[in-house]
């Protein structure tokens, strides 16, 4: 039988131990939070811009928020709804926080996922985390002047309900 000695016996020990912690704290906290856009852009389903005031580009039109959903609507009872939709910023505009919030309730609405590009790196739209906000137009309803009411397009006085 063969006898190693002790010295070397605890150093093979501590070695082994030494890399067992090692490779333990290499694998801890391992897993990457979001993956590179440009490697995954052509993976998704759908890609949308995001623009200014709340609105997006949707291939190549301006669409308000309720636009959007309403866009997704259609696809859905087209029976074309995407598994997948990608939220980039567009030359206008960067991804605010406004669009996460209307992407989000579009996620939960037509219960496809969303991701969006933070500065190369992908990352999903947690609904619960981000506070889904109802769709709504970005534009406020038009106000009539004072001086205008009452008026037609010439300018003449018109009644909006005329007597007989």
């Amino acid at each position: 039988m063969i006898r190693f000695s002790i010295l070397l016996t605890r150093i093979a020990a501590m070695a082994l131990l030494g890399s067992v912690v090692l490779l333990a704290g290499c694998s801890l906290g391992g897993t990457k939070e979001g993956v590179s856009t440009d490697a995954m852009r052509g993976q998704f389903d759908v890609t949308i811009q995001a623009y200014k005031n709340g609105q997006f580009l949707v291939d190549g039109a301006v669409l308000s928020a309720l636009d959007t959903g309403s866009h997704f609507a259609y696809l859905k009872d087209q029976g074309k709804l995407p598994k997948t939709v990608l939220l980039e910023r567009s030359d206008d505009s960067k991804i605010r926080k406004q669009h996460l919030q209307y992407m989000a309730r579009m996620q939960d609405d037509y219960k496809f996922t969303v991701y969006f590009d933070d500065d190369g790196t992908l990352k999903r739209i947690n609904p619960i985390e981000t506070e889904a906000r109802p769709l709504q137009e970005t534009h406020a309803p038009v106000q009539m002047n004072k001086q205008q009411r009452g008026k037609d397009a010439a300018g003449k006085d018109f009644d909006p309900n005329p007597r007989p």
